[in-house]
């Protein structure tokens, strides 16, 4: 059976789910991608996704890439292939074109070049001239262009496949179905339905979230009510293969409704809602077995015969208008006290845009998912309805344990207005980049010494040791008042905030645990998935400042050998794996980073074999001679500036030891590669003898986002090519 690749879009943050969901159909991941997926797989899987993905919007089947570096390239690219056993004689098409680049900045300009080079293509071989259709044609030929790069497919799907038929009447700002799929399956539940549990969403809505869980537990195929999809007229359609996964999809309805029916109950205070999810229920063919009903939340009751375990999921009000968010407190705070009272021991998952108002319904959350509904960012905040999880004062501070107080208003207000004033740029900057981890505050203020991180809706509050002219108590005080300050402006709840006290941590202390929470969470950054912990060591996993590297990394390491050394947990070597690199070594000594950067490649899909993560001296590893044979193309060292641990064969200082390291990397780099450099000693001075040896270019510049520019010191990096590359 012959392999194709696909590309399969998706909601933007639903990558990896979709991904796994791909693999339940036999498409295979080849790379993941800002709202997509390739994958690799056989033409049946192909089918398979079109009918049964929950997830994904469109399924194109690659055809090609070709270079389009400007129009002419473009047109010559796409006119070189034979469209003909693409598009049926006579036939129609149309043109689907996404970004641009410096010569074609215009996707109507781009879709019509694309256009030219398959009518003249398939002239040219003497065949009839095809139509172009820009409605309803018979083949839909997606064209992506990046970086200089097109790549050309049939769109098997033809329509957006959230769109399942039975929606035609919509809600005020509705989910889209596959989002609503995604939501069900971050919030658990198709493990809730194993265990016997039942749905319930007490501000439904149009109904969305409920059909959606009801066809996922039935076994119902979101496709199987489309009349038609994109491949039916495409040349190398296969009709009775089709046929044979229609027949499947339709005996799978049928027994999935003799097995145990979950109950489904809906409300929402809006008859006219009511009304129209009712309607969609029937066009769902669902209707003798989801229950809606007009009901305001705070007068929500438990239905008979619940079960009692089960989900509640649901999406409240975002309140964009200033005058509804005066009331979204008081509408979390009954959704809460219903939940509480009515069905406890059940799990709450509450998909808003407003997550700060997630500390209202009075628990505390377990899980939390950067989402987008639509262009808006959103959490999906999840809770388990128990006793032990209700929100409780907090308790009188322990020895040593400051507590939030505000001892100089006036200068706590200066703090206030800081951070309100950088969430205005920085923290929208950050928004429109799509960045979700990034530093709000850097010591901006003299009297407040810290460093603020954001890591999508969590903080990490870093307090930089005071010098020792500073009065103890002093210091404490301010630190109090920040405390106070940064949960009302940043409106948190307290436990998603964390305070260390920075220091520096000589040999093996800096990888001692600060605690032992195990907390870890996934955070995303330019399409790859990353695993961070803000409370059980003194760095989280991922530094924020080499964010411009690592994408930079991403962007180059297509094909490439990758060396990363003092990996850390890896990150670097993701973005490489992701890029496109066609093997990666990471060498850290520390146990606990090797088994963190492994974790972190697993999360993306990178294969184990040609991803490797050891533990190693990478001192020993680049005085060894052995390893002096093996070449890489790109190598990112990013050292400690001093570090003494017992694990080392010898005790790095990084201002003296730099140009050996560098020399080494080098012996390893092949004829075209480069050494990326980086290191965080403030006071650093690189030996210039390497610039007669190197091609030495210093980018510290570059690799500084908005959010770091503040603090140019805070690293200095190289690029490092051998002379004459």
């Amino acid at each position: 059976m012959s392999k194709h690749v696909f590309f399969v879009t998706c909601p933007k943050g639903v990558e990896y789910l979709l991904a796994d969901e791909m693999e339940t159909f036999g498409l295979h991941l080849v790379r993941n991608a800002p709202a997509g997926v390739w994958v690799e797989g056989s033409l049946e899987s192909g089918y398979r996704a079109c009918l049964w993905s929950r997830l994904a919007n469109r399924v194109i089947l690659n055809v090609a890439d070709v270079d389009a570096r400007h129009a002419d390239e473009l047109y010559d690219g796409v006119v070189s292939l034979d469209w003909q056993v693409h598009i049926p004689a006579g036939g129609s098409f149309r043109v689907t074109f996404l970004g641009q680049n410096e010569t074609i900045r215009n996707t109507q300009f781009g879709a019509q070049k694309v256009k030219d080079g398959i009518v003249d293509s398939i002239r040219g071989a003497g065949a009839p001239r095809p139509s172009v259709a820009p409605k309803d044609p018979d083949v839909t030929v997606s064209a992506r262009l990046n970086r200089g790069r097109l790549s050309l497919g049939i769109d098997l799907s033809g329509h957006s496949l959230h769109m399942r038929g039975y929606r035609t009447d919509k809600g005020v700002a509705p989910l889209k179905e596959n989002l609503a799929a995604a939501l069900l399956i971050r919030a658990g539940w198709p493990e809730v339905v194993a265990t016997g549990g039942d749905f319930v969403d007490p501000m439904c809505g149009s109904g969305t979230l409920l059909i959606e869980a009801a066809l996922m537990a039935l076994d119902i195929a979101p496709g199987r009510k489309q009349e038609r999809f994109g491949f039916e007229k495409w040349p190398g359609h296969q009709p009775d293969l089709w046929l044979g996964l229609r027949q499947e999809a339709e005996r799978r309805a049928h027994e999935g409704k003799q097995k145990r029916v979950p109950r489904f109950f809906g409300s929402d205070h809006d008859e006219r809602v009511i009304a129209t999810a009712w309607k969609n229920i029937q066009r769902a063919g669902l209707e003798d077995i989801v229950q809606v009903e007009a009901r305001p939340v705070h007068s929500f009751r438990r239905q008979e015969g619940l079960s009692d375990v089960g989900l509640v999921l649901t999406n409240p009000p975002y309140g964009e208008r200033l005058s509804d968010r005066k009331e979204l407190a008081v509408l979390y705070q009954a959704l809460g006290e219903s939940i509480i009272r009515e069905l406890p021991g059940w799990r709450l998952g509450v998909f808003t845009g407003a997550p700060e108002f997630g500390k209202s319904l009075g628990l505390r959350s377990f899980k939390q998912y950067k989402l987008f509904n639509g262009k808006l960012p959103a959490q999906l905040l999840l809770f388990e309805v128990l006793a032990e999880n209700a929100m409780t004062p907090r308790d009188p501070a322990a020895p040593g344990e400051i507590m939030p107080r505000i001892a100089n208003p006036e200068r706590a207000a200066m703090l206030r207005n800081r951070l309100k004033k950088n969430l205005k740029t920085i923290g929208q900057w950050a928004r429109k980049q799509g960045i979700g981890c990034y530093r709000l505050y850097d010591a901006d203020m003299p009297e407040y010494a810290l460093a603020i991180d954001i890591y999508e809706g969590q903080v990490h509050v870093q307090e930089y040791a005071a010098p020792k002219s500073v009065d103890e108590r002093a210091a404490r005080e301010r630190l109090a008042e920040a405390l106070s300050v940064i949960p009302e402006v940043l409106e948190l709840e307290p436990g998603m905030l964390v305070c260390k006290q920075r220091q520096r941590q000589a040999g093996s202390r800096q990888y001692e645990k600060q605690a032992a929470t195990g907390d870890y969470f996934n955070v995303h950054e330019h399409g790859c998935l990353l695993r961070v912990n803000l409370k059980d060591y003194l760095d989280t996993g991922l530094f924020l400042d080499h964010r411009p590297v690592r994408h930079w990394i991403q962007q180059n390491a297509r094909g490439k050998r990758f060396l990363n050394l003092f990996c850390y947990t890896g990150a670097a070597s993701v973005h490489a794996a992701v890029g496109g690199a066609s093997r990666s070594l990471s060498l850290d000594m520390s146990k606990t980073y090797v088994a963190w950067a492994k974790e972190n490649l697993a999360l993306n899909g990178a294969d184990s074999g040609r991803h490797r993560v050891e533990q190693a001296d990478c001192l020993a590893w680049l005085a060894d001679r052995k390893t002096v044979d093996q070449r890489f193309d790109l190598i990112f060292m990013d050292p400690p500036t001093f570090s003494n641990s017992a694990r080392m064969s010898g005790v790095l200082d990084i201002q003296r030891d730099h140009g050996a390291l560098i020399r080494q990397c080098m012996a390893r780099l092949s004829s075209e590669g480069l050494l990326i450099f980086s290191n965080n000693f403030r006071k650093f001075r690189l030996d210039e003898s390497l610039e007669s040896e190197f091609e030495v270019q210093e980018v510290s510049g570059s690799t500084l986002d908005k959010d770091f520019q503040r603090n140019p010191k805070i690293h200095r990096c190289w690029h490092i090519r051998h002379q004459n590359s």
